[in-house]
């Protein structure tokens, strides 16, 4: 295959939150590959919206580069044990864009939270809202920062196990990506 084309996706606005950083981590673990930002500042869903004025240009851009992608990494915050309301509305909005543009896609899902358990129930939340969109979830290992803040200097993580997990799942992603 030539050089993929990823898609990344933090559920975290903040330029420099800790999910961007573990983004960019992953990034530099799957090796050489394009890789397009998406931007979740997206209306919020609204059915009347939909239906007076159609797909609005920024969630179709996001549908365009997700059917451009060969595959996805998106990381999520835990934000009071659940997800980010950007990352559920940006869900929300993919779905009502017609020919299921994350169906079969490839998609390796992580965290980083200030919590103990690193996100772990944002995850299995976003793994249930990604249920009927139907993306190929890479299914381990499982990537949950805890304590980000103390897990990341200068953007770069050092804890080996995190590291050692980071490589597995974005070789997993290229596997996939390849099959």
């Amino acid at each position: 295959m030539s050089t993929p084309t990823l898609l990344t996706i933090s559920g975290a606005l903040r330029a420099g939150s800790y999910n961007r950083q573990l983004i960019a981590q992953a990034v530099r673990a799957f090796g050489p590959a394009t890789v397009t930002e998406a931007d979740l500042n997206l209306p919020l869903y609204d059915g009347d919206l939909e239906a007076a004025q159609g797909i609005p240009a920024s969630v179709q851009t996001l549908a365009d580069q997700i059917r451009q992608a060969d595959g996805i990494i998106l990381s999520s915050p835990e934000y009071n044990k659940g997800i980010p309301g950007v990352l559920k509305n940006a869900l929300d909005w993919v779905s009502r864009i017609e020919g299921a543009v994350l169906k079969g896609k490839p998609l390796a899902l992580m965290s980083a939270a200030a919590g103990r358990t690193g996100g772990e129930t944002a995850q299995y939340m976003v793994r249930a809202c990604l249920a009927p969109l139907q993306p190929r979830l890479i299914a381990g290992p499982f990537v949950m920062i805890a304590g980000a803040a103390r897990e990341f200097s200068a953007g770069q993580l050092e804890n080996d196990q995190y590291l050692t997990a980071i490589t597995a799942q974005m070789q997993a992603l290229r596997a996939e990506i390849e099959r």
